[in-house]
């Protein structure tokens, strides 16, 4: 279901959006939620130098590893 939600935008940024939106032959608010929907599937997932860093991290592996069977044999609080 979708729902509504209100925007305030300066001016300057207005303008910037109404034209690139027009310039894509689409509505504002269909160029506003692709743009943010893009944003967020570009910043939830990690690039490859953060995954060598967490691979690497023998600490926090062993932690994930106890996390992993502690979920798999349902001990714990799941929050």
């Amino acid at each position: 279901m979708s729902k509504t939600i209100t925007v305030r935008l300066d001016e300057p940024v207005y303008e910037a959006v109404k034209t690139v939106a027009h310039r894509e032959n689409r509505a504002m608010a269909n160029f506003i939620e692709t743009a943010v929907l893009r944003f967020v599937q570009e910043h939830e997932v990690m690039d490859e130098f953060e995954m060598v860093e967490i691979r690497g991290n023998v600490g926090l592996n062993r932690s994930l590893q106890r996390g992993l069977l502690d979920a798999k044999q349902r001990r714990g609080v799941f929050v």
